[in-house]
């Protein structure tokens, strides 16, 4: 009762302003037309291909509508209701031309302006829209796009490749996404989030092929309108998902020395019916990995002494597939009705040897070498099914949306390891199950040209459950297992969010905008762990957050923009960060979770400033951001295991300063330079009760960074090459590895641009990269190295079929950023353990 009254208070407005319009909406023409042309440049007569063509209403200042000129420099605006219109045409390299006196009508809805000629100028543009084909980066006022489909380096790789390319993002060799340093981030697929990410999204990101990826959406600072989960920000992957009209579909594939992959996109589009399918899979060559791990313990209070050290390798396959259909049908100008739904299904078996040396200096007659054999079976799929529906009122962009989604996702994790001397073989099979079910209702309504309202609610119900079987060496067959009902788990977690949300955008005089937000977010949790060999208790959660958001943006001029924001996120604890079940399947790294977490808190101030120099583009950001209630997981010695164990606190607060800049130039017209960095600091004040196992005390310096050069071969050859790194990322006891990377490609277009060819390579020169961590504390200090091949050649083919024509129609939907990254798992009470 308390979350539905709280959700009624916040969209209330909403409600009053809506309720003399709701229902008038239905009336009025259906018929639309398309206003059609060609740009051609008004003294050499040659197409101005990829120029940008927005559509305004006659009086308007704002487009509707818009689209790119093809090749040949045709354009074609579909769904254009009878009325008066205006377009304006930008490229790179001409002034801004506005084209008026257009008119439709019921009876004419078409329009055909012929041969439209545009005069150059060797003076800058007032005005640069980056978009499109035109540009692998875009800045917009509230987020950065990265162009994926048009970065030919990316062809035959996964997400994982192409988001370690994009500006802010960093990917680390596990697949962790972090935005300007912070892992807490919220990845979205097509604005929606997806079953199979919340419980395993490095690996779910492997199984997206690159060749899939539209773009990729940074938002750095939030509005009110998303979901507070995220202190880093959203990062959004878009895939090759359009409105469009006619028929068309492409083809693509590749292989290579690491992955093979193949895709499929089909796209039909009559009257007010549309039809999209998308499939694709990637299987990954067998690749060997090699590791050490070194760890030295002084249990406190003890004058005990242990140390570990071992080498060895592993042995890798992983596969992977992910199919779409989305089917859209529009009743009239009105009503429409929207579903999709998204199959994925992946796996990987790592096969494991390691030969371990243990010494214990107290006893060194218990002193050991052993051979650790494990094999792991782990498989993870599910689907996402949405349902949406939109009601379009008279005023344009006055609309209700209605979205309701289904998540359902099954992760399955068998593993078994057998050691030669010093433990007893072990053997796990986990079974994880998370439901997801969401409705949510957006409201919104421009009261005037100068105000707009968003409002609405949202109610998010999970359910997931996970079996952790255990088992123990059979007495009476040294190669058998029994099982083990003492070590055995299961874990029931159920977590309702309820929030609501109102925003405002207000244009003022002389360039001045604002955009203001609150939202609130009631979080209920009960779970329930059980095990018979430990006195487990269920436990419940609930707390309520405020969220302000505020951004206010300056326009300096037309080739200028300043802007300057602050929003308040939350990383609320995952289902594994509060399991209080201690996992001892890694003899020398137990884990235990923490009921008793809260949600981290972080407050964010971020000074933007933007500009376009003719056909270059330069973004510098300065912000500040405080995290309260920090949360890590600190790792203490131990005799019980004679190893560590490890549990989730909030330890700290954090205190970080950063920049970040990227630009894209053309120095020379065939080529193009880009470049991004972020720096920022690391600076955690402990907490008094754990300020004895911080190690890492003071300020350090971060660091992400990607460079990249493109060069237009012509004759349809495109020639690129980039590199990216990252600094170590700091914890309070120690450091994960630093990471780089060097790529290059080349690829040749044929058959009007429809069919490519291309051959791709990273790390031509260094067969493995090597990754060091290292962990830091009172009566511990462990060393690790992980060297993983690398270096590869691919090829890649593509073709493309059919006729269409584009519109910018987007379509509505849940939209659930909320919940932590990192929980690589629906699996509650174990996981394989790190061989040793």
């Amino acid at each position: 009762m308390k979350r539905l009254l709280l959700l009624i208070l916040i969209i209330s407005c909403s409600v009053i302003t809506a309720k003399a319009q709701f229902g008038t909406g239905g009336g009025g023409s259906t018929t639309v037309g398309k206003i059609s042309g060609t740009l051609v440049d008004s003294v050499t007569k040659q197409p101005l291909s990829y120029a940008s063509v927005a559509l305004f209403r006659a009086t308007g200042k704002a487009p509707i509508n818009g689209v790119l000129t093809d090749d040949k420099g045709g354009f074609k605006i579909d769904g254009v209701k009878p009325g008066d219109y205006k377009i304006r045409i930008t490229y790179v390299g001409y002034p801004e031309k506005f084209v008026g006196g257009i008119s439709t009508t019921d009876s004419k809805p078409d329009k055909n302006l012929g041969t439209v000629l545009v005069v150059s100028s060797a003076k800058s543009l007032k005005e640069v829209q980056v978009t499109g084909t035109a540009s692998l980066v875009e800045n917009k006022i509230d987020k950065i796009v990265y162009n994926a489909e048009k970065d030919l380096t990316a062809a035959g790789g996964n997400a994982t490749d192409v988001l370690q390319k994009v500006p802010l993002v960093a990917v680390d060799l596990n697949g962790n996404v972090s935005l300007r340093g912070d892992n807490n981030v919220r990845v979205l697929i097509n604005g929606k989030p997806s079953g199979a990410t919340s419980a395993s999204l490095s690996d779910v990101l492997k199984t997206i092929p690159a060749d899939q990826i539209k773009s990729i959406e940074v938002i750095t600072s939030p509005s009110a309108k998303y979901d507070a989960e995220g202190s880093a920000g959203i990062i959004n992957i878009i895939t090759k998902q359009k409105n469009m009209s006619g028929v068309s579909g492409s083809v693509s594939g590749g292989i290579g020395t690491r992955q093979n992959n193949g895709n499929l996109n089909f796209n039909y589009n009559k009257n007010r019916f549309s039809l999209s399918i998308n499939a694709g899979g990637n299987l990954t060559w067998p690749q060997t990995s090699l590791n050490t791990f070194n760890n030295d313990i002084h249990p406190e209070g003890t004058n005990l002494h242990y140390a570990t050290s071992s080498a060895g390798q592993t042995y890798l396959k992983r596969h992977g597939g992910i199919g779409n259909v989305s089917v859209n049908y529009d009743f009239n100008a009105f009503n429409s009705i929207h579903s999709n739904i998204r199959l994925n299904q992946g796996g990987f078996d790592p096969n494991s040897t390691n030969i371990s040396s243990f010494t214990n200096f107290n006893h060194p007659d218990s002193n050991s070498t052993y051979t650790s054999r494990g094999t792991s079976h782990n498989t993870f799929g599910g689907f996402d099914w949405n349902l949406d529906y939109t009601h379009k009122f008279k005023k344009e962009g006055h609309e209700l949306d209605i979205s309701t989604q289904w998540s359902h996702s099954k992760i399955v994790t068998d593993y078994m390891t057998r050691y030669t001397a010093q433990y007893p073989n072990q053997k796990n099979n986990i079974d994880g199950l998370n439901n997801e079910y969401t409705a949510q209702v957006d409201y919104t309504n421009p009261l005037t040209k100068k105000l707009k309202l968003e409002a609405g609610g949202k109610e998010i119900i999970r359910r997931i459950n996970s079996n952790s079987d255990l088992f123990m060496p059979d007495p009476q067959n040294s190669d058998g297992f029994i099982p083990d009902a003492l070590g055995s788990s299961t874990y029931d977690y159920n977590q309702n969010v309820t929030a609501g949300y109102s925003v405002f955008t207000i244009t003022l005089p002389k360039g001045y905008s604002i955009l203001a937000g609150v939202r609130d977010e009631y979080t209920t949790i009960h779970a329930v762990p059980q095990s018979l060999g430990q006195n487990l208790q269920p436990f419940d959660l609930n707390y309520n957050t405020f969220v302000p958001s505020l951004t206010l943006q300056k326009q300096i001029s037309t080739t200028q923009t300043v802007k300057l924001a602050y929003s308040k996120r939350i990383t609320r604890p995952s289902l594994q960060f509060l399991n209080p079940y201690v996992n001892t399947n890694n003899n020398q790294a137990a884990t235990e979770g923490n009921p008793t977490l809260s949600p981290e808190i972080s407050q964010t101030y971020e000074l933007d400033y933007i500009t376009f120099i003719g056909g270059s583009v330069l973004n510098f950001s300065a912000y500040y951001r405080h995290t309260a209630n920090v949360i890590e997981n600190i790792a203490v010695g131990t005799a019980a295991n004679q190893g560590t164990l490890s549990t989730y606190q909030n330890a700290a607060e954090n205190n970080s300063f950063g920049g970040s800049f990227f630009g894209s130039v053309s120095p020379w017209k065939p080529l193009t330079l880009r470049a991004s960095i972020n720096v920022y600091t690391y600076n955690p004040t402990a907490y008094a009760q754990y300020q004895q196992y911080f190690s890492q005390t003071g300020v350090y310096w971060q660091y992400s960074g990607f460079a990249s050069a493109e060069l237009d071969l012509k004759n349809g050859f495109i020639a690129q090459v980039f590199t990216f790194g990252s600094s170590p990322r700091r914890t309070i006891q120690g450091s994960s590895p630093s990471f780089s990377l060097l790529g290059a490609g080349i690829r040749k277009q044929f058959l009007n641009k429809k069919a490519s060819i291309g051959i791709n390579t990273l790390e031509p020169f260094n067969k493995y990269k090597n990754f060091n961590t290292s962990t830091q504390s009172a009566g511990l200090s462990q060393t690790s190295t992980f060297a993983f091949p690398f270096r590869s050649v691919g090829l890649t083919l593509s073709y493309s079929f059919g006729k269409v024509t584009f519109s910018n129609q987007q379509k509505k939907g849940v939209n659930n950023d909320d919940m932590k990254q990192g929980d690589q798992g629906v699996g509650g009470a174990g996981g394989a353990p790190g061989s040793r």
